[in-house]
């Protein structure tokens, strides 16, 4: 198989468009191009040729893992999940994610710890906290030192009754609809309990 033109790419940065002398086009970057000592005219052995595509594959999956997360942080899993609906295999993917890992891009601890601060400051209690930390395929061992980011939850929650309220006094329907919000944002029942109590008592004193 002979390269007959090499060509870069106008619609993505770094990567190099191979045209074969089979009409067949191969999108490598510019780490492939050096790496193989790529040129016009070059005689590729199918060795070479299936080396390629992998390595080509492979610095893909790497680079849109790092596209991804410069658009958001994420989680290892999210990230695994993405790869591969953009066409990534899951060895390809597992590649990127440790790649980026090794070089600090991508922290599942950091992200966890971010996660339970994001939450938290919208009022959300350590059920849905630990909801959402399984939602983002966390591990559970990271969990204990990310959930100590949270504010205690009575405070969190008696925040939210604050808020909901500011300077009305609730009745027994609005504190009753309040505690019900409370359960559904992942409060304990025992949490949600002292907090209302707690509320009454600085309320109505």
């Amino acid at each position: 198989m002979r390269i007959e033109k090499l060509e870069a790419s106008r619609h993505r940065k770094g990567r190099v468009l191979l045209f074969l002398d089979d009409g067949s086009l191969l999108k490598v970057t510019e780490e492939e191009l050096l790496r193989f000592s790529l040129h016009k005219g070059d005689e590729l052995t199918e060795e070479t040729l299936a080396s390629l595509r992998a390595s080509a594959s492979a610095s893909s999956a790497k680079a849109d893992a790092a596209a991804l997360l410069g658009r958001k942080p994420m989680s290892r899993a999210d990230l695994l999940k993405k790869l591969k609906e953009k066409g990534a295999s899951a060895a390809e993917a597992a590649y990127a994610a440790e790649w980026l890992e090794a070089i600090g891009a991508l922290d599942d601890a950091a992200y966890a710890a971010m996660l339970v601060r994001h939450y938290s400051a919208m009022g959300y209690g350590k059920l849905r906290l630990t909801e959402e930390l399984r939602r983002h395929g966390i591990e559970k061992e990271l969990w204990e030192d990310a959930l100590a980011e949270a504010p205690a939850a009575e405070e969190t929650a008696k925040a939210f009754l604050a808020a909901r309220f500011k300077t009305k006094t609730p009745d027994e329907k609005e504190l009753k609809r309040a505690q019900d919000a409370l359960l559904r944002r992942g409060f304990s029942w025992g949490e949600v309990r002292d907090a209302l109590q707690d509320y009454r008592n600085e309320s109505f004193d």
